[in-house]
């Protein structure tokens, strides 16, 4: 009987050592299928946010560069295009060369002759004497631009030319006009109307360099 009884507990321990085996294994089981679950909706929402920000971006960009496609550019060098003109100077004259390249820049089709006598020239085209500068302007249409006048005005008046005049002028040579650039420096002027009868008005106050672009 004492052998029976020992046989069935020690059948009763394997039984129960093997029951527990298997307990402990599900429940391993479990937690990890539980771990990798969890991790598994973490990882979910961040797959799509990379996608969303280069889209974003890809939007941005492509419409950054639609942009700059269609924003219209303002090119300074179509102010004087189709105006030509002689320049009379004096050979020595820096600031009158600096005018004349400002010129052409601005699409003015320029001939620069070096002469002598400049008041020759001035009289000729009907300058007065305190509209006077270093340089004198002709187009082929007559008109007279006398110093350094800014292409701005010059096209301006060309465009919409008033019936009694026949050209501007910059008395002197202001520092910081067209050509009389020095060290950012400036000094505020007027550009003058020259009139057939003689007689001179206003055309423009330039009080800033801004206002010559």
């Amino acid at each position: 009987m004492r052998r029976y009884t020992n046989m069935f507990s020690s059948k009763h321990n394997q039984l129960s050592g093997r029951t527990l085996l298997v307990m402990m294994t599900s429940s391993l089981l479990l937690a990890a299928c539980s771990q990798s679950n969890t991790g598994t909706s973490d990882s979910k929402p961040v797959q799509p946010e990379p996608t969303v920000a280069t889209s974003t971006n890809q939007v941005t960009e492509t419409q950054a560069e639609s942009t700059a496609v269609t924003t219209p550019v303002v090119n300074q060098s179509d102010l004087l295009k189709n105006v030509s003109a002689t320049v009379y100077k004096d050979a020595n004259c820096g600031c009158c060369k600096e005018w004349v390249s400002y010129a052409e820049d601005n699409g003015l089709s320029a001939t620069a002759h070096d002469v002598e006598d400049l008041s020759l020239f001035k009289e000729r085209y009907s300058v007065p004497q305190q509209m006077r500068s270093c340089h004198t302007t002709v187009t082929t249409d007559g008109f007279v631009f006398e110093g350094h006048v800014p292409a701005k005005y010059m096209a301006q008046f060309l465009a919409n030319t008033p019936a009694q005049a026949i050209g501007l002028a910059v008395p002197s040579m202001p520092v910081g006009s067209p050509g009389m650039e020095y060290e950012g420096k400036f000094m505020p002027y007027k550009v003058m109307q020259l009139n057939k009868d003689g007689t001179t008005e206003v055309y423009a106050d330039i009080e800033s360099p801004q206002q010559q672009l």
